[in-house]
């Protein structure tokens, strides 16, 4: 999602004299009979999450995770550590995109570790983040799950901005996403763009990269049981442009898609979602309001 609205390339650059942000977030969730609590939060600086949500009924927590200067520049570090009790069902998600700015230099950089017990359900959706050519940034994500903990995340990548006519071509993008179950490792991705690499343009174009698309989107689902059926269902899903793919692995199913548009994208991811949530979870999905203001 690219809108017209967004700083100019030169505004977006981090500027000098000003001390980067830090920022840190840890909530704890629990299950305290029927209901899903938010029992512990904690931050540093300019990250914070809104009051808690119960748009369906009380066993499960809506939170929306709020980074209020709008924007991460080069210097700035965010860290999110999340934890489920054993029972607690939580979804996440966020009021708008993360734009990563331009810098001059300093890396920003963001962490996130998520951390379910037994019978815990997270449903991880947030927004878009938007890569502004020359942005240098490095991501890191770790996702431990009990046994029987049922995780739902999706990630939605725009480099550059076409609409303001930005390619990514300059900076370094690079990102890390593990999964662990029981302390096994299910899953390690990595990813690393940079313009200073003479290969950056052939990832960018080639059909064994992303194949000229500006926009990627990754959803990755674990559970314990995957139910017969449900890979066929979601690969009936439609993308409105682009190309898509699902695989299914023990344990987890990977859903990827790259498109020239963020709404294609998620409009696509929310499909998947509407299939997915209630196959898991056994309830309804139901879209949190944000997404729709």
């Amino acid at each position: 999602m690219f809108a017209a609205d967004l700083p100019s390339a030169a505004a977006s650059i981090a500027p000098t004299g000003f001390a980067p942000w830090r920022a840190e977030l840890d909530l704890r969730y629990e299950r305290r009979g029927a209901r899903s609590v938010l029992a512990q939060r904690r931050h540093l600086g300019p990250l914070r999450v809104q009051r808690d949500l119960y748009p369906e009924g009380e066993g499960i927590c809506h939170s929306i995770l709020v980074h209020p200067p709008g924007g991460i520049a080069g210097g700035d570090s965010l860290a999110i550590d999340i934890s489920l009790g054993a029972g607690s069902a939580a979804l996440l998600t966020t009021p708008g995109a993360a734009k990563w700015y331009r810098s001059r230099g300093p890396q920003a950089s963001q962490s996130l570790r998520l951390q379910l017990a037994e019978d815990a359900m997270l449903e991880w959706l947030p927004q878009e983040s938007i890569v502004f050519d020359g942005a240098r940034a490095r991501l890191a994500c770790d996702i431990h799950l009990a046994a029987r903990s049922v995780f739902i995340g999706w990630d939605v990548l725009c480099l550059g901005r076409p609409a303001a006519g930005e390619q990514f071509l300059s900076g370094c993008w690079q990102q890390r996403l593990q999964l662990w179950r029981n302390g096994e490792r299910l899953w390690l991705e990595q990813a690393r763009l940079c313009g200073e690499d003479p290969l950056l343009q052939t990832l960018l174009t080639s059909p064994l990269g992303l194949a000229g698309y500006s926009v990627c989107g990754t959803l990755l689902v674990a559970a314990e049981h995957l139910p017969d059926g449900l890979l066929a269902a979601c690969r009936g899903c439609t993308l409105s442009e682009g190309r898509s793919g699902i695989t299914r692995l023990p344990g987890l199913m990977v859903a990827r898609c790259l498109a020239h548009s963020g709404e294609a994208v998620r409009a696509w991811m929310v499909q998947l979602w509407q299939l997915l949530r209630p196959a898991l979870c056994g309830v309804p999905a139901v879209p949190p309001r944000i997404w729709s203001t």
